[in-house]
C-alpha cells in the first residue's frame, strides 16, 4: 500500500510539474499566493504540490458581455444577462420609456490587474457598462435613441467604459460598444415602428430628390458652358472674318489708290473667275452685231425641239 501510495504521489507530482499557455494567452504564476511572475505561451513547469499556482488569461483574445439577449453557447458565465429585461428598460431624457440591447467588446490588456486588483471584474464591468448606457441614453430623446443616435450613443458610452475601467484598475481595455435592437415598450411599440417607418420613407424620398437634382443639375450646367463655348466660338468667328474683310478692303483700298486701272480690271477678271464657272451656256456678242439670231440659228433649235416632244414622228 505504502508504494502503491508513493507511485500516485509521484504520478500527481509529476502530473502538476508542467502546464500548458496556449497561444493566444499568457500564465500568472502565484508561489504560495504570492503573484510570482508572468510566462509567455508555450510548455512551461512550476513547483508541484500546490506551491506553484499558474492561472491562465486569454489576453489576445476577444471576449464580449451581451446584455438583453443572450447568444448560445456562451461559457462565460457573465457574458449573459441574469435578468434581460431589467437590464435593457432605461428611461430617455424626455421621460419615456426604451428597451435597449447592446454589446460590449473587449480584452484583458493587463492580466495581473485583471486577477489581483478587482474582484470579479467581469461582473464589475457589466454593472458599469450598466450604469454607463443609462446615463448616456438619459441624456438623449427617444426619437435619438431609436433613429438618428446610435452611433453617438455607441462612441460616449465606449469613451466613458474606458475611462471607468481606468479608473478602478480592472486591466480591461474596451474595444467596442455596438447597440443592437431598440424598442419602445410593447404598448406603444406598434406606433413607434409606424413612426420609423414614416421617416425611413422620408429619407427615401430625400434621397431619391437629391440623387435626380444631382442627376439634372450637372446635365443643365454642362449643356450652359457648352451653349457658352459655341456662342463665345461663333462671336470670335465673326469677329475675326470681319476684321479679315476689313483687312482685305483696305489692302485693295489702297492697291487702287496707286493704280485705279489696273486695280480695276483686276478685280474685273478675278469676279468674272467666280461667276463664269457656274454660268451653263456662255454667248459672246460682238458689240457692233445689229442682229442675234444667224448666230444663234433659232430655228433649227426649235425643230429640234418638236422632234425632241412628238419622239422623231413627221
Amino acid at each position: 500500500m505504502a508504494i502503491l501510495a508513493l507511485v500516485i504521489l509521484g504520478i500527481w507530482t509529476a502530473w502538476t510539474t508542467y502546464y500548458t499557455v496556449p497561444s493566444d494567452s499568457v500564465a500568472v504564476v502565484q508561489r504560495f499566493g504570492k503573484y510570482l511572475k508572468e510566462v509567455q505561451p508555450g510548455l512551461h513547469f512550476k513547483l508541484p504540490l500546490g506551491v506553484d499556482k499558474a492561472t491562465i488569461v486569454p489576453v489576445k483574445r476577444q471576449l464580449k458581455q451581451e446584455f438583453g439577449f443572450t447568444t448560445p453557447g456562451a461559457t462565460d458565465p457573465y457574458q449573459s444577462p441574469q435578468d434581460g429585461k431589467r437590464e435593457t428598460e432605461m428611461v430617455t431624457g424626455d421621460l419615456n420609456a426604451a428597451l435597449v440591447e447592446w454589446v460590449v467588446q473587449y480584452r484583458i490588456s493587463d492580466p495581473v490587474k485583471f486577477l489581483f486588483e478587482v474582484r470579479e471584474p467581469s461582473e464589475t464591468l457589466r454593472y458599469v457598462s450598466e450604469s454607463v448606457m443609462r446615463e448616456v441614453v438619459g441624456d438623449r430623446t427617444v426619437d435619438e435613441v431609436i433613429t438618428i443616435g446610435r452611433q453617438e450613443i455607441e462612441t460616449e458610452a465606449l469613451a466613458k467604459m474606458q475611462a471607468l475601467s481606468t479608473k478602478y484598475a480592472m486591466g480591461i481595455s474596451i474595444d467596442q460598444v455596438q447597440l443592437k435592437n431598440i424598442n419602445p415598450p410593447q404598448p406603444v411599440q406598434e406606433s413607434f415602428n409606424e413612426v420609423n417607418q414614416a421617416q425611413q420613407e422620408k429619407e427615401k424620398l430625400i434621397n431619391e430628390a437629391r440623387r435626380d437634382y444631382n442627376k439634372v443639375i450637372p446635365l443643365a450646367e454642362g449643356e450652359k458652358d457648352q451653349r457658352i463655348r459655341e456662342a463665345d466660338g461663333y462671336r470670335l468667328k465673326r469677329i475675326n472674318e470681319a476684321e479679315g474683310d476689313a483687312a482685305r478692303f483696305n489692302a485693295l483700298l489702297a492697291e487702287y489708290s496707286k493704280a485705279p486701272e489696273v486695280t480695276r480690271r483686276r478685280i474685273y477678271i478675278e469676279t468674272l473667275q467666280e461667276v463664269m464657272p457656274s454660268i451653263g451656256s456662255k454667248i459672246i456678242i460682238d458689240e457692233r452685231t445689229r442682229s442675234i439670231l444667224p448666230f444663234l440659228n433659232l430655228d433649227a433649235q426649235s425643230g429640234n425641239r418638236s422632234a425632241d416632244q412628238t419622239g422623231g414622228r413627221p
